[in-house]
């Protein structure tokens, strides 16, 4: 289960910390921790962000990476799971220092009346904090099972168990999400009263992902399965 902060209200609330607290747009600040979770729940990709190298050699790097979220998770308000390779330098020096996770979703495009007004409609959010490296098979599969889950949900239920030779190759590590904070924007533009006078034209173009039907593997054999066909219909509602 997930473990309790010393500090009030932090199981409900975002932005717990400095590294987190919003200064610009604080307008367009997300409070409520769960509608964090409903964000995560439905969006895809997660950037990461860390440094690597050492001395002249450090710098950072921004990576984008498929994850899945355990509100019941061991870690401080719940954990984040990002997995990768063994082998992958990031994914070494991790564990040795601060990370940033940000995920974002473009919902609209934002046209003002002038060029400082024209703008994107959003839900992003950013989580950081010190991740550990999952050593724990049971954790470690689960994880895994949970982002293919995220992908195309009931899937990982269909598939053969993992073989010690993928699960030796295949590196998880654990954020909690206690160190969290959310931004959104939606609607039209901010624009001025005078430029509004004009005329010029202002609005938003609203954009959703969609999916086509799935496409088999020139190896498939029989129909699609239903949690895959589920998906995409999902996707294209």
């Amino acid at each position: 289960m997930s473990t309790a902060t010393d500090a009030p209200g932090i199981a409900d609330t975002l932005s717990p910390t400095a590294r987190t607290r919003i200064g610009r747009g604080r307008n367009r600040m997300v409070a409520e921790r769960d509608r964090l979770h409903t964000f995560l729940a439905e969006a895809l990709v997660a950037h990461l962000g860390l440094m690597v190298g050492s001395g002249a050699d450090a710098h950072p790097i921004v990576l984008p990476t498929a994850f899945a979220i355990d509100l019941d998770g061991p870690d401080q308000c719940g954990t984040l799971y990002l997995h990768g390779s063994v082998g992958a330098r990031w994914l070494r020096t991790a564990p040795d220092a601060s990370i940033c996770v940000t995920v974002t979703e473009l919902d609209g495009l934002v046209a003002g009346r002038s060029a400082f007004h024209h703008s994107m409609n959003y839900r992003s959010a950013v989580i950081i904090g010190r991740p550990r490296l999952v050593d724990d098979h049971d954790e470690r599969q689960r994880a895994l099972d949970l982002i293919v889950d995220h992908m195309i949900p009931g899937r990982s239920a269909t598939l053969r168990p993992s073989t010690r030779k993928e699960l030796a190759a295949t590196a998880v590590l654990a954020l909690g999400l206690v160190e969290a904070s959310m931004k959104a924007r939606d609607g039209g533009p901010g624009d001025e009263p005078e430029d509004i006078e004009v005329g010029v034209w202002g609005g938003h173009i609203p954009l959703r992902r969609v999916s086509g039907a799935p496409v088999p593997d020139d190896d498939a054999r029989g129909q699609v399965p239903a949690d895959v066909s589920n998906r995409a219909v999902g996707l294209a509602g």
